[in-house]
């Protein structure tokens, strides 16, 4: 029998994250073979990802990255399926390195396929759904350009935001992270009214008339009061209408104006967990 040293155990560990004793383990099933041992450990996060496939992973951290030069932004979600793994260092360092990697990838499925320390971002998930016993896998993945991009995450890695500005000028820093902050906040349902679905639209139409006729008002007079509820909607929930929370008296388009004149929020977005 090939002997086993604690250092290679220490070794096999490192590399994988698995746990000491199934280092051990797959050390000594692969007779000492350092790669085989690699490969065995991945072969039981398959297994466990197979048994754990249909759990719900609602757990996890939100990641937003901005690139060097502030024009690029992602978020990612590393999901799994318990806070108290959420919460975890590694967890959480891992989610780290895959929304740096995410920023050179286009869609959740090019991330999945980038290399991560000579394996797929896909082959890593399922080696720590092994490693941990959790199902891991991407939750959300968004993506935001703009002249200049902020970014947000909110304690404990629940919401992360990105917001895009018209230019890069003197403040667009902090007024970036004040409207992402807001955004992460208020959870807006659009940009601005142009950008609302139009299901949604005529639903909150729908429920305002129904509202009123319960009121008693006249027929006739519903669609104009209906209107008028239609513009507070937009007012409450599209995020460059939102009173600014760190100033009520203006809204976040004003606000942004006050850092400069010809600045203008250009888009946003938002990932949630939870």
């Amino acid at each position: 029998m090939v002997k086993i040293t604690a250092a290679d155990v220490n070794t096999l560990r490192k590399t994988t994250g698995a746990g000491m004793m199934d280092c051990k383990n797959a050390l000594v099933e692969a007779e000492g073979d350092f790669d085989k041992a690699i490969e065995i450990l991945r072969k039981k996060g398959q297994k466990v990802a197979a048994k754990r496939a249909d759990r719900d992973s609602s757990e996890g951290a939100a990641i937003a990255k901005v690139n060097g030069s502030k024009t690029e932004g992602v978020i990612i979600s590393l999901n799994c399926e318990t806070d108290f793994v959420a919460k975890n260092d590694t967890f959480v360092s891992l989610a780290n390195e895959l929304a740096d990697l995410a920023l050179q990838c286009n869609d959740k499925d090019s991330l999945l396929a980038a290399n991560y320390n000579g394996i797929s971002v896909q082959e890593k998930l399922t080696e720590q759904t092994g490693v941990i016993g959790e199902k891991i896998e991407i939750g959300g993945f968004r993506r935001l350009s703009a002249p200049f991009v902020g970014s947000y995450i909110h304690a404990g890695n629940k919401i992360a935001t990105l917001v895009g500005l018209s230019a890069a000028v003197d403040g667009s820093a902090e007024a970036a992270k004040d409207v992402a902050m807001q955004a992460a906040a208020m959870n807006p349902v659009a940009l601005d009214q142009t950008g609302v679905n139009q299901e949604i639209i005529d639903k909150e139409i729908e429920i305002a008339k129904d509202q009123l006729r319960q009121e008693g008002k006249p027929e006739a007079m519903l669609d104009k009061i209906a209107q008028g509820k239609l513009k507070r909607f937009f007012k409450d929930n599209t995020l460059v209408n939102q009173d600014f929370i760190k100033d009520s008296k203006q809204s976040v388009a004003q606000y942004v104006k006050s850092v400069d004149a010809n600045l203008k929020v250009t888009g946003f977005e938002r990932v949630a967990l939870g």
